[in-house]
């Protein structure tokens, strides 16, 4: 065995407090109800697997998480280079190399010279690409419509949608 592999892990010496009880993997005892922290992983806990749930829904030759996320990132930001696509999804410029051959070959991207350094190839999201990201909106917006309709009161509806403007303005700081 070698020195390093009788090291401890990272995760076996004891840590330290985090100055930001956010910031904290797992607290020592669950904070008293009602506390920012409890709130924050009551709310982490309730809103993971919804998101999760919503992503992982895909209808039989829908695209994978990671074409659709490039997509999304045209349709926000406009045309971009391969690479800058890469950079900004944080994967490798092969890996975004390959999802891009696929939405090119769907009709979901178009690749086009850069008008400013015609080496360049820039791709933008085609009136299909437009089309099918509406339609995935669209699918998640009706199931979650169904879910709310079916599982929630009227007056839970409303403390729902009261509490829209809040969990907005947490998403931008965060």
């Amino acid at each position: 065995m070698t020195a390093s592999s009788k090291d401890p892990a990272p995760e076996d010496p004891p840590r330290a407090e985090a100055a930001d009880p956010a910031e904290a993997v797992e607290p020592a005892a669950p904070p008293a109800d009602g506390s920012p922290a409890r709130i924050a992983a009551d709310l982490r806990a309730a809103l993971g697997p919804l998101v999760r749930r919503l992503r992982q829904f895909r209808p039989d030759g829908e695209l994978t998480l990671s074409q659709t996320s490039a997509l999304v990132r045209l349709d926000r930001e406009g045309p971009a280079t391969g690479s800058e696509l890469a950079a900004g999804e944080g994967v490798r410029p092969q890996s975004m190399a390959a999802i891009l051959a696929v939405l090119h070959e769907r009709g979901l991207v178009v690749r086009e010279s850069d008008p400013a350094d015609g080496r360049r190839i820039v791709m933008s999201l085609s009136a299909a690409g437009r089309e099918g990201l509406r339609g995935a909106r669209r699918e998640k917006s009706r199931r979650l419509t169904r879910a709310i309709t079916e599982e929630l009161t009227p007056e839970e509806q409303a403390t729902l949608a009261a509490a829209l403007p809040l969990l907005e303005r947490i998403t931008r700081r965060v």
